[in-house]
């Protein structure tokens, strides 16, 4: 109903940032949870560095290329930021202990903390939207 306007935009986006954020939570406390597991490997999720470009790729225009087949990618295809998702992204690369857990607590709970503001931050923003909606409808 609202998403045609930069207010019913930026609840959205904020509310997807926020979901995001949500499980990212859920996959800190699990890699918390298994730090001591054997050849645990732990998880990430990529999601701000998607959304990020997908919103670049709306205000972005590429030079048009011809398309000689419907299969082809085009250069300039706009990427809506509502088909962006989190994605969980194992990693493999490192290792911190001898028995191929590389989950290390401290900077898991760094993480969880940064995350737990970033959630709180968010929430007041959605929540100064909506206060700023309320004052004009008064």
């Amino acid at each position: 109903m609202f998403l045609n306007n930069s207010f019913g935009r930026s609840v959205d986006i904020l509310q997807r940032t926020m979901d995001a954020a949500t499980l990212r939570q859920q996959v800190l406390a699990n890699n918390i949870a298994n730090a001591d597991t054997p050849n645990f490997k732990r998880s990430s999720i990529n999601f701000e560095s998607e959304l990020k470009r997908a919103i670049e790729s709306e205000n972005v225009r590429k030079p048009g290329a011809a398309l000689t087949n419907e299969k082809h990618i085009g250069f300039d295809r706009v990427e809506n930021y509502r088909d962006v998702r989190p994605r969980r992204v194992l990693d493999y690369l490192t290792q911190t202990d001898n028995n191929g857990n590389n989950v290390d607590a401290e900077q898991e709970s760094m993480l969880l903390l940064q995350n737990q503001l970033r959630y709180d931050l968010l929430t007041r923003s959605i929540s100064n939207q909506f206060t700023q909606l309320n004052i004009v409808l008064r």
